[in-house]
């Protein structure tokens, strides 16, 4: 173990930058900041995404098809209502993903944000 290490931020490449910065403040609701040159989000509790536009950003396939570009990494987010945030999500420019894998009501959904990084919406576990 390294004394001290911590996480310091995620860095999300993407083909725009702010384009899927706005994106995820709007979904988040997190503080907007520049860090280190690129647009960053902070949550309450310190976690930091920073978006990096990349010119030959290729958008990851899922479910994963042999081949082709697979997701490196996906977010589940927490939600008191998954039905409510699928909808509000949807309307800030997601998509839900086509293969669903839980509950669509009462687990999880999968979405793609609008680069196709894949998320879920899951459903809080601290219900009461």
């Amino acid at each position: 173990m390294i004394e001290g290490i911590q996480l310091g931020n995620l860095m999300i490449d993407c083909s725009d930058e702010n384009r899927l910065c706005s994106f995820y403040e709007s979904l988040l609701g997190w503080k907007r900041s520049m860090l280190f040159g690129r647009p960053a989000l902070t949550s309450d509790n310190g976690l930091i995404f920073l978006f990096q536009e990349e010119s030959d950003y290729v958008s990851p396939i899922w479910p994963e098809e042999p081949g082709h570009q697979q997701k490196q990494i996906h977010f589940d987010f927490q939600v008191p209502s998954v039905r409510l945030a699928v909808d509000e999500a949807i309307r800030l420019g997601a998509r839900r993903a086509e293969a669903q894998f839980g509950d669509e009501i009462e687990e999880f959904v999968t979405m793609f944000d609008p680069d196709g990084h894949p998320f879920c919406l899951c459903a809080s576990s601290n219900k009461g």
